[in-house]
Parts: C-alpha cells; structure tokens; sequence
C-alpha cells in the first residue's frame, strides 16, 4: 500500500482547499520538495500540477503533469474497504476542464477510483489494474477528438461495462450538440457556428452578416473562443462594433464559436441558470445561480452574500422531483436530452426562457458536480448531493450487474 506521505491528494481534495480560500503556496512548496527528493514521486508531481493550475500557472501546471506523466501514468484514490466498486477512468493530458472530475464523485460514493493517462497516438497502458467498471472520462476539445476515436475502437467489446462509450462524447461540443437536441419540444438550444477570426473581422467590417454565418443570426450575437469553458474569452457583441476589440483582447485565439444571445430573464429582471446531472437518464438537481448578468457562474453569482438567493436555491433543489418542481416541468425534455445523446453521466448548464421552454447553454459530461459549500451556510445542498452520489454508485453497479 501506498505511503500516506507519497500518496495522491487528488483533485476533490485539492479544488476543495481552492474553493475555501485557503492558500495553496505553501503547499506547492512542499510538493516540489518532495520531487526534488524523489525523481520518481509522480503523485507529488500529479498533485503539484493541479494545484499550479488552481491557482492560474496553466503553463506551468502542464509542465509538472508532463513530467508526473513520463514516470507513471496510472494513478489511484482507494475506496473505503476492499470491497468498494473498482472504476477505473480513462484520462487525457490537459488542463482540469480536459476530463470529468470524478474524484468528487467517487470519494463521495465510496468508489475506488484508478485513472490511466492515454497520450496522444498511443494505446491504453498495459497491464491494466483490476477494474469492475471502465469510464472515457476524456472531455470533448480539439486536442482530445482523436484519442476519443482511437478510444472508441479500443473499447470495442471491453469485456468489463463501459460508461460513457467513446464515440458519443464528441455529441456534446458546441458544434454539434445543438443539432443533436434539434426538434426536440419543449428545448431550445440555439444553433453556434465555428468561426476564424476572418471571419468575425468580416462581420465587423459590415461585408458579412451574421445570417449568413448562422441560421438564425441576428445581433446580439454571443462569442467564445474554441475549447474555452468556465466563461473565459465569453462575450455578447451587440453589434459590428464590438467585434474588433473583442478580437484584440482574446489575441492570437483564432478560431470561436458564435450563436445568437437568448434573453432568458425571468419578469423580475434576474437571469436564473441550473445546473442538472443525467445519470442512466434520470435528472438531479446540482444547484443554481441567480444573478442580475446575463453570464453566470455561481462562483460569480453571489449566492453566499444572499440569503434570498440560497433560499430560492433551496426550493429549487427540494422541489426539484415535485409536481410543478424544476424536473417535472421539464422531466420530458430531459429525457429527451439523455435519449439523445446516449450518455450514462451527463451534465448540463441550462436555464427556462420567458416562454417556459428549457433553454441549453452546454452539454458536458466533465462539468464539476461538488459538495465543497460550507453546511452552515448551505445546510439543504449535502442531501441533494448524496442523492447524486448514490445514484452514480448505482448506475455502475447496474451497468456491473446487466449480461454482456
């Protein structure tokens, strides 16, 4: 057994110290002194690189987990007993939006959770630990859309239960999850249209009008750069105007995604955005942002500022199954969701547009669901987020359970 002094923190553990303020320096610290120790410490550089990365050194947070990766390239966070679940999760090199992260989702549930790093051109790592269950935890981005179709090949007839097959996690970028949920009632989710910086500048010059880049173009347009989340590089562009010192602040980025704005206000001015978890079809609530800005984040939104807020956050989460709640409203739209895209764990950012129709901003099967809110000042979010984690542990002990 691992050494407590060399064992992996792992993301859950580490994210969470993040999200309470605390300060990582001294940590970060003391991991490299451990690597400079010991060469072949790579959960020391594992766990240095995602805490450069939470505090902002991307560049150099890849740097560590490059290394940590020409060492080992499985890593492991063990269950409570020695009968735990076995997940073992498929990882892609990257940054922490590259993959699903499971961590919060396994510690929770009691999971033993094994990650294996699969580079770019090469093939799973042999051997393989012992596993009851193998989950693609590889994100949809630019850099891993050939690793996922290397991986859905290799996965081919696994004989252990797959989760989250391969080739239909790419359903979920932005270029195509929008036709995937295309005709479906009850949902909209408007087209987005991948774009060069041409042909922004285009727009901006007046020579090309949105409608001849998008189906249903038309100013407000809303603008991100290609494989960005969490908001970085977001904008909404009101008018050719605004499009050139948008390109300027995101330089050298060339290539975005554009789709049009949805003003999806409720009738007292506020914008309201939900975060819901598919899992084997079925929703959970994961929480909600409110926020008098169109873009929100609930880092952004000042749900710990306000007791009104968490209030409405609480009724939405408790009401969430209940006749009229948020998932009864919209239970058919999001099984339609969960139909189309085929995916056993899903995640989606989502809001309700004046008319009452389930406005989709993303589907993301690597969105953070997480229990990292203090309890006295979120003291309804821990049974919803047991609720999520029982029902992941039961997903994968059905998927154990079924004939293959």
């Amino acid at each position: 057994m691992m050494d407590q002094d060399t064992a992996l923190l792992g993301l859950a553990h580490l994210m969470t110290l993040a999200f309470q303020g605390r300060d990582l320096r001294p940590l970060a610290q003391r991991l490299m002194e451990r690597a400079a120790r010991d060469e072949q410490d790579a959960c020391a550089l594992m766990d240095l690189s995602t805490v450069l990365m939470l505090q902002g050194e991307r560049a150099l947070g890849l740097a560590a987990q490059s290394q940590a990766l020409q060492t080992q390239r499985m890593y492991s966070l063990p269950g409570p007993h020695e009968h735990a679940i076995r997940l073992l999760a498929v990882m892609a090199p990257g940054d922490l939006m590259a993959n699903a992260p499971l961590p919060f989702l396994t510690e929770a549930a009691g999971i033993a959770l094994h990650m294996v790093y699969v580079l770019p051109g090469e093939p799973l790592p042999q051997p393989l630990p012992a596993h009851d269950a193998i989950f693609v935890a590889v994100s949809e981005s630019d850099p891993t859309r050939p690793l996922l179709d290397a991986l859905g090949r290799q996965l081919a007839g696994w004989p252990a239960p797959v989760i989250n097959r391969a080739d239909r996690i790419p359903r979920t970028s932005r270029a195509q999850a929008y036709a995937v949920l295309e005709g479906v009632p009850g949902i909209l989710m408007p087209p987005s249209a991948r774009v060069d910086a041409s042909t922004l500048q285009a727009l901006a010059r007046g020579d090309t009008a949105p409608a001849a880049v998008l189906p249903d173009g038309g100013y407000p347009l809303i603008v991100r750069p290609v494989d960005s989340h969490a908001g970085h590089g977001l904008a909404r562009i009101e008018g050719p105007q605004d499009i050139a010192p948008y390109l300027a602040e995101q330089a050298p980025a060339d290539a975005f995604f554009i789709s049009r704005f949805i003003d999806y206000r409720s009738a007292d001015g506020l914008f309201r955005k939900y975060r819901v978890v598919l899992i084997d079809g079925v929703p959970y609530a994961a929480h909600m942002g409110v926020s008098s800005h169109w873009m929100i984040h609930y880092l952004n939104a000042g749900m710990s500022d306000s007791a009104a807020k968490r209030a409405e956050e609480e009724a939405f989460m408790t009401g969430f199954e209940r006749a009229g709640g948020f998932g009864q409203r919209h239970a058919a739209a999001l099984s339609a969701v969960a139909d189309r895209f085929g995916l056993d764990y899903l995640v989606l950012d989502c809001a309700e547009t004046p008319a009452g129709e389930l406005l989709v901003f993303e589907v993301d099967p690597g969105a953070v669901v997480h229990s990292m809110d203090p309890d006295d000042l979120f003291p309804y979010k821990r049974p919803h987020m047991d609720k999520i984690y029982r029902g992941f542990h039961a997903m994968l002990a059905r998927a154990m359970a079924a004939p293959r």
